[in-house]
This record gives structure tokens, C-alpha cells and sequence, in this order.
């Protein structure tokens, strides 16, 4: 029992010991495993973090969308522009502006247009003989002014090629008559409606095409007279109209024939007609378009028919039987000049 009492003591005492030794080789251990732990650390890649910053469209996509309109709009204004001249133009102005901005067309400038001659001296671009000038067919150089109405015939060369029938010449120069016809029909409404002094009697004026031509006829209504009772005296409104009239067919140099027509209201005690009065009518109407520069030659007749061509046979005294007739006549191809291939 004794040795087993001291034993016991020296048993109890063993802990601490081992205790104290575990600590000092925790504390010699510890450097060592953070030295390893840094080793590894090290041996880790980076970490990197990216921020990403999200794009706000730079201020209403940077304003490119603004030029695209603009682009459109331009281009919208444009074409309505062009459908507006398209619109506003006869048949005769579109082609001179075709022809203007044709590129195949040959085209050269006055010498001394823009003043080149020195300051101040040559013309001016806008001056009408500083113009493009386009080549036609026959060699003759014609001013083109697009827009501008003609004061003289600049339709193209409409001499035929050698070889044809007598049959192709016909019909050649008949659809030549007829897109003549055309043009001239679209272009006296045309003048006719744009002056205030004549839009009125528009109503007056008939365009039948007939066998031999065009035929323009001015009316005269209860309303309006072309002439003074029983005189060959034109009236002042009427005369506006007949150099309309006159304007237009200097462009054209086909044949032109004038009738005289008049109702059945006869004279009594005058010694006059209705036959003598047509004819001085119709002779009265001739000289104003040779004033308004139709040529003397120009005229193949003059006749008067009284009432024996009435528009309202019904009515022999309707005033509308009182009428001046101006045929612009078909031409005769045996008097067209051909043209050498």
C-alpha cells in the first residue's frame, strides 16, 4: 500500500510535464507553419476583379438619327419638287429640260459667256444666247431655255430618212401632226387660263380634230361677241384671245385655214350678206395672226360660209353659230425635206 501511495504522486505530476513539452513544440512548430502557409499563398494566382460599366447609348444614340432625317427630308422635298415641275410644265418644257440634263447631249457654252473676256465684259450666264446649245439633226444650233416659252419654232429636226413609201411618209408625218396637235392644244389652254383677261371665254373655245387637222373654233355666246353687229370690227376681249391664238401657232409651220360663220339673222335694206360678212370676218381674224407673226404663207384659204354650217341646226339664230374656225392644217409629205443617213 505504501509503495502504491508513492507511486501516485509521481503519476499525477506526469501531465504537467508532457503539457509543458506539447506547448514548447506547438510554439517551435508554429513559424514553421506560417511559412508554409505564406509558400502556398504565394504559389496562388491573383484574383483580379473587373467592374463593367454599362453603355447609356451616348446621349440618344449620338445624334446620328438626326442626319438620317435630315437625309430623308431632303430627298422628300426633292421628288415633290420634281412632281410640281412635272405638273406645272407642258409637254414642250419637259423636253427641253430632258434635253438639258441629258449626258449624251452635246452641249457647249457661249465664248464669252461669265465675262470671260475680262472684268465686266462678255455675257452674262443668264443672258439666253450664253445657253447650252444642243446640236439637232440638220446641223442648226437651237437655243434652249428650260421653263422659258419660245418666241420661235425650236422643235427638232423632223426631216425624214431616205427610202420610205409614199405610204410610211404619210404616217410619219401624220403622228408628227398629231404630237404637234397635242402640244399646241395643252399649250394655248394653258395661256389662255393663265390670263385673267381671256380665262373667262375659255368656255368659248372648242379643239375638234378632224380630217383635215385641228380645228380651234371661238364661239360667241348671249353673253359675248367676237365682232360689232354687221362689222367685221373685233372686239377687245376677243382680240386677247385671237393673239393667244397667234402665239401659239408661230411655234409650228404647218398650213393654217380661217372660216367665217355666222346665224341666220339677215340684213335688210343694206345692201350686205351674211356671205360677204363671214369672208370679211374670217380676213379680219387673218390679218391679227399675221400681226402676231403667222405668216402670209403660211395661209392656204380664207373663206366665209355664212349660216350654212350652223353648230345648233335646231336653232339657226343661236349666237353660238357665230363662230371663227382655225384649222392648223395636216402637211403634205411630198413637202417635208428628207434627211440624208
Amino acid at each position: 500500500m505504501a509503495s502504491e501511495a508513492s507511486n501516485a504522486p509521481a503519476a499525477a505530476e506526469a501531465p504537467p510535464v508532457d503539457e509543458a513539452a506539447q506547448q514548447a513544440a506547438a510554439a517551435e512548430s508554429a513559424p514553421a507553419a506560417e511559412q508554409t502557409a505564406a509558400e502556398a499563398a504565394a504559389q496562388l494566382p491573383p484574383i483580379i476583379i473587373k467592374k463593367v460599366m454599362a453603355d447609356g447609348h451616348a446621349g440618344g444614340h449620338g445624334g446620328a438619327w438626326k442626319i438620317a432625317l435630315a437625309d430623308m427630308m431632303t430627298a422628300m422635298m426633292a421628288f415633290f419638287l420634281l412632281m410640281w415641275i412635272l405638273g406645272a410644265t407642258d409637254a414642250d418644257q419637259r423636253k427641253s429640260i430632258a434635253d438639258y440634263f441629258k449626258p449624251t447631249s452635246v452641249v457647249t457654252m457661249a465664248d464669252k459667256s461669265g465675262g470671260s473676256t475680262g472684268f465686266f465684259g462678255g455675257m452674262s450666264v443668264i443672258d439666253p444666247k450664253a445657253l447650252p446649245q444642243q446640236m439637232t439633226q440638220s446641223g442648226l444650233m437651237q437655243l434652249q431655255a428650260p421653263g422659258r416659252e419660245e418666241e420661235e419654232s425650236t422643235h427638232p429636226d423632223e426631216a425624214m430618212p431616205e427610202g420610205l413609201s409614199e405610204e410610211e411618209r404619210k404616217r410619219i408625218a401624220a403622228e408628227q401632226d398629231e404630237k404637234q396637235f397635242e402640244a399646241l392644244q395643252k399649250k394655248l389652254e394653258q395661256q389662255i387660263q393663265s390670263d385673267e383677261k381671256t380665262a373667262d371665254l375659255m368656255t368659248l373655245v372648242s379643239f375638234v380634230k378632224e380630217k383635215e387637222g385641228l380645228r380651234i373654233e371661238i364661239l360667241d355666246d348671249a353673253g359675248f361677241s367676237m365682232f360689232t353687229s354687221g362689222t367685221n370690227a373685233m372686239d377687245p376681249e376677243a382680240r386677247a384671245l385671237m393673239q393667244k391664238v397667234g402665239e401659239s401657232l408661230k411655234g409650228i409651220a404647218n398650213e393654217v385655214a380661217v372660216r367665217g360663220h355666222t346665224d341666220s339673222h339677215q340684213f335688210k335694206g343694206s345692201g350686205n350678206n351674211n356671205w360677204s360678212l363671214s369672208a370679211n370676218r374670217a380676213d379680219a381674224t387673218r390679218q391679227l395672226l399675221n400681226s402676231m407673226g403667222v405668216d402670209d404663207s403660211r395661209f392656204a384659204r380664207i373663206e366665209g360660209v355664212a349660216d350654212s354650217q350652223p353648230v345648233n341646226a335646231a336653232d339657226p339664230y343661236d349666237p353660238k353659230n357665230r363662230r371663227i374656225s382655225i384649222t392648223v392644217l395636216y402637211r403634205d409629205p411630198s413637202q417635208i425635206p428628207t434627211r440624208q443617213e
